[in-house]
Protein backbone atom coordinates (compact mmCIF):
# COMPACT_ATOMS: atom_id res chain seq x y z
CA UNK A 1 0.00 0.00 0.00
CA UNK A 2 1.40 2.93 -1.35
CA UNK A 3 2.13 6.09 1.34
CA UNK A 4 0.45 8.96 -0.58
CA UNK A 5 2.59 12.59 0.49
CA UNK A 6 2.25 15.93 0.73
CA UNK A 7 4.99 18.63 0.49
CA UNK A 8 4.73 22.22 2.03
CA UNK A 9 7.78 24.38 1.60
CA UNK A 10 7.83 27.97 -0.02
CA UNK A 11 11.20 26.55 -1.28
CA UNK A 12 11.00 25.21 -5.15
CA UNK A 13 14.08 23.42 -5.13
CA UNK A 14 13.60 21.71 -1.55
CA UNK A 15 9.90 20.62 -2.99
CA UNK A 16 12.08 19.42 -6.24
CA UNK A 17 14.42 17.39 -4.36
CA UNK A 18 11.97 15.98 -1.91
CA UNK A 19 9.64 15.06 -4.52
CA UNK A 20 12.78 13.36 -6.56
CA UNK A 21 13.83 11.63 -3.08
CA UNK A 22 10.02 10.44 -1.98
CA UNK A 23 9.01 9.55 -5.74
CA UNK A 24 11.82 7.54 -6.15
CA UNK A 25 10.90 4.94 -3.23
CA UNK A 26 8.41 2.45 -4.42
CA UNK A 27 6.31 2.30 -1.57
CA UNK A 28 5.66 6.28 -1.09
CA UNK A 29 3.87 8.95 -3.60
CA UNK A 30 3.80 12.90 -3.55
CA UNK A 31 0.53 13.34 -4.03
CA UNK A 32 0.90 17.47 -3.60
CA UNK A 33 2.42 20.45 -3.30
CA UNK A 34 1.78 23.26 -1.45
CA UNK A 35 3.79 26.64 -1.29
CA UNK A 36 2.10 28.32 1.75
CA UNK A 37 0.82 27.20 4.77
CA UNK A 38 -2.86 27.57 2.97
CA UNK A 39 -2.15 25.71 0.34
CA UNK A 40 -0.87 22.88 2.42
CA UNK A 41 -4.46 23.07 4.36
CA UNK A 42 -6.58 23.04 1.51
CA UNK A 43 -4.34 19.85 0.09
CA UNK A 44 -4.87 18.16 3.15
CA UNK A 45 -8.49 18.49 2.92
CA UNK A 46 -8.88 17.50 -0.55
CA UNK A 47 -6.27 15.36 -1.23
CA UNK A 48 -6.28 13.20 2.23
CA UNK A 49 -2.43 12.08 2.54
CA UNK A 50 -1.20 9.55 4.96
CA UNK A 51 1.72 12.02 5.86
CA UNK A 52 2.22 16.07 5.32
CA UNK A 53 5.98 17.12 5.47
CA UNK A 54 5.40 21.05 6.40
CA UNK A 55 8.16 23.73 6.47
CA UNK A 56 7.96 25.53 9.94
CA UNK A 57 8.41 29.14 7.84
CA UNK A 58 6.25 29.94 5.03
CA UNK A 59 4.11 33.43 3.64
CA UNK A 60 0.78 33.82 4.03
CA UNK A 61 0.28 31.12 6.61
CA UNK A 62 2.93 29.55 8.52
CA UNK A 63 3.50 25.59 9.11
CA UNK A 64 2.52 25.85 12.77
CA UNK A 65 -0.56 27.52 12.39
CA UNK A 66 -1.25 25.19 9.25
CA UNK A 67 -1.03 22.01 11.43
CA UNK A 68 -3.42 23.06 13.51
CA UNK A 69 -6.12 23.68 10.73
CA UNK A 70 -5.35 20.16 9.51
CA UNK A 71 -5.57 18.36 12.47
CA UNK A 72 -8.42 20.15 13.36
CA UNK A 73 -10.85 19.43 10.58
CA UNK A 74 -13.73 16.87 11.42
CA UNK A 75 -12.72 14.50 8.23
CA UNK A 76 -8.88 15.30 8.98
CA UNK A 77 -8.66 11.24 9.45
CA UNK A 78 -5.32 9.75 9.97
CA UNK A 79 -3.17 12.34 8.33
CA UNK A 80 0.18 12.94 9.97
CA UNK A 81 2.52 16.36 9.98
CA UNK A 82 5.97 16.09 9.93
CA UNK A 83 7.77 19.55 10.61
CA UNK A 84 10.97 20.47 8.99
CA UNK A 85 13.38 22.93 9.64
CA UNK A 86 16.73 23.98 8.90
CA UNK A 87 17.44 25.08 12.51
CA UNK A 88 18.56 23.00 15.60
CA UNK A 89 16.33 24.49 17.55
CA UNK A 90 13.88 26.25 15.31
CA UNK A 91 11.84 28.51 18.15
CA UNK A 92 8.69 27.86 16.67
CA UNK A 93 9.32 24.18 15.95
CA UNK A 94 7.98 22.93 19.63
CA UNK A 95 5.00 25.22 19.15
CA UNK A 96 4.36 23.11 16.28
CA UNK A 97 4.76 19.65 18.63
CA UNK A 98 1.92 21.04 20.87
CA UNK A 99 -0.33 22.35 17.39
CA UNK A 100 -0.35 17.99 17.14
CA UNK A 101 2.61 18.01 14.40
CA UNK A 102 3.59 14.11 15.04
CA UNK A 103 7.39 14.64 14.03
CA UNK A 104 9.99 16.91 13.86
CA UNK A 105 13.35 17.28 11.57
CA UNK A 106 15.97 19.01 10.57
CA UNK A 107 15.75 19.39 6.68
CA UNK A 108 19.42 18.46 6.20
CA UNK A 109 18.46 14.69 7.51
CA UNK A 110 20.09 11.73 5.64
CA UNK A 111 17.59 10.52 2.78
CA UNK A 112 17.30 7.48 4.19
CA UNK A 113 16.06 8.25 7.48
CA UNK A 114 14.01 10.69 5.95
CA UNK A 115 12.23 8.55 4.18
CA UNK A 116 12.35 5.88 7.15
CA UNK A 117 10.67 8.82 9.24
CA UNK A 118 7.43 8.72 6.75
CA UNK A 119 6.81 5.35 6.96
CA UNK A 120 7.37 5.75 11.29
CA UNK A 121 4.59 8.37 10.86
CA UNK A 122 2.53 6.60 8.64
CA UNK A 123 2.43 3.38 10.72
CA UNK A 124 0.98 5.82 13.69
CA UNK A 125 4.13 6.00 15.71
CA UNK A 126 5.74 9.68 16.39
CA UNK A 127 9.21 10.91 15.53
CA UNK A 128 11.48 13.42 16.58
CA UNK A 129 15.04 14.07 15.57
CA UNK A 130 17.67 12.40 17.90
CA UNK A 131 19.28 15.58 17.63
CA UNK A 132 17.20 18.03 18.68
CA UNK A 133 14.82 16.25 20.76
CA UNK A 134 15.55 17.10 24.35
CA UNK A 135 17.51 20.01 23.58
CA UNK A 136 14.23 21.51 22.35
CA UNK A 137 11.98 20.40 24.56
CA UNK A 138 13.78 21.31 27.79
CA UNK A 139 14.31 25.10 26.06
CA UNK A 140 10.65 25.29 25.45
CA UNK A 141 9.44 23.80 28.81
CA UNK A 142 11.87 25.42 31.55
CA UNK A 143 10.79 28.76 30.18
CA UNK A 144 7.71 30.71 30.44
CA UNK A 145 5.58 28.25 27.97
CA UNK A 146 4.65 26.02 30.26
CA UNK A 147 0.98 25.96 31.33
CA UNK A 148 0.35 26.86 35.35
CA UNK A 149 -1.20 23.90 37.19
CA UNK A 150 0.27 21.25 34.84
CA UNK A 151 0.71 19.09 37.46
CA UNK A 152 -3.03 18.75 38.12
CA UNK A 153 -2.87 16.29 35.16
CA UNK A 154 -1.04 13.88 36.52
CA UNK A 155 -3.43 13.53 39.38
CA UNK A 156 -5.55 10.05 37.70
CA UNK A 157 -1.55 9.09 36.54
CA UNK A 158 -0.82 5.97 38.51
CA UNK A 159 3.15 6.00 39.84
CA UNK A 160 3.76 3.10 37.80
CA UNK A 161 2.25 5.20 34.73
CA UNK A 162 4.36 7.85 35.63
CA UNK A 163 7.31 5.63 35.88
CA UNK A 164 6.75 4.53 31.94
CA UNK A 165 6.18 8.07 31.71
CA UNK A 166 9.39 9.26 32.97
CA UNK A 167 10.68 6.70 30.82
CA UNK A 168 9.04 7.62 27.52
CA UNK A 169 10.39 10.83 28.23
CA UNK A 170 13.94 10.14 28.02
CA UNK A 171 13.30 8.59 24.58
CA UNK A 172 13.44 5.10 25.41
CA UNK A 173 11.27 2.39 22.90
CA UNK A 174 8.31 0.05 24.96
CA UNK A 175 11.29 -2.72 24.60
CA UNK A 176 13.71 -0.91 26.98
CA UNK A 177 11.29 0.35 28.83
CA UNK A 178 10.04 -3.21 29.48
CA UNK A 179 13.29 -4.44 30.21
CA UNK A 180 14.07 -1.87 33.04
CA UNK A 181 10.73 -2.14 34.72
CA UNK A 182 11.11 -6.01 34.44
CA UNK A 183 7.35 -5.82 32.34
CA UNK A 184 6.28 -7.35 29.46
CA UNK A 185 5.85 -5.24 26.35
CA UNK A 186 2.36 -6.18 26.38
CA UNK A 187 1.82 -4.53 29.79
CA UNK A 188 4.27 -1.42 28.83
CA UNK A 189 1.72 -0.97 25.87
CA UNK A 190 -1.05 -0.88 27.84
CA UNK A 191 0.45 1.56 30.36
CA UNK A 192 1.25 3.96 27.55
CA UNK A 193 -2.42 3.41 25.89
CA UNK A 194 -3.57 4.64 28.85
CA UNK A 195 -0.84 7.45 29.52
CA UNK A 196 -2.81 8.76 26.08
CA UNK A 197 -5.53 8.26 27.25
CA UNK A 198 -5.74 10.30 31.02
CA UNK A 199 -3.03 12.98 28.97
CA UNK A 200 -5.40 13.28 26.44
CA UNK A 201 -2.20 13.09 23.96
CA UNK A 202 -2.52 12.06 20.46
CA UNK A 203 0.76 10.04 20.42
CA UNK A 204 4.26 9.31 21.94
CA UNK A 205 5.49 13.26 21.13
CA UNK A 206 3.05 14.70 23.10
CA UNK A 207 3.73 12.15 26.03
CA UNK A 208 7.39 13.43 25.93
CA UNK A 209 5.93 17.18 26.18
CA UNK A 210 3.41 16.25 28.70
CA UNK A 211 6.19 14.74 31.25
CA UNK A 212 7.94 18.13 30.65
CA UNK A 213 4.56 20.28 30.94
CA UNK A 214 3.87 18.57 34.18
CA UNK A 215 7.37 18.76 35.88
CA UNK A 216 7.54 14.59 36.19
CA UNK A 217 10.59 14.50 33.80
CA UNK A 218 12.88 17.26 35.52
CA UNK A 219 11.68 15.90 39.06
CA UNK A 220 13.27 12.59 38.03
CA UNK A 221 16.07 14.26 36.66
CA UNK A 222 16.83 16.36 40.53
CA UNK A 223 15.57 12.90 42.44
CA UNK A 224 12.47 14.09 43.84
Amino acid sequence: MTIRVVLADDEVLVRDAFRALIDGDPGLAVVGEAGSGDQAVRLARELRPDVVLMDIRMPVLDGISATRQILAQDDAGPVRVMLLTTFDLDEYAFEGLRAGAAGFLLKDTPPRELLSAVRVLASGEALLSPRVTRRLIEEYLTGPTVPAGAEERLESVTVREREVLHLIARGLSNLEIAGLLNLTTGTVKTHVSRLLMKLDARDRTQLVIAAYETGLADAHRRGR
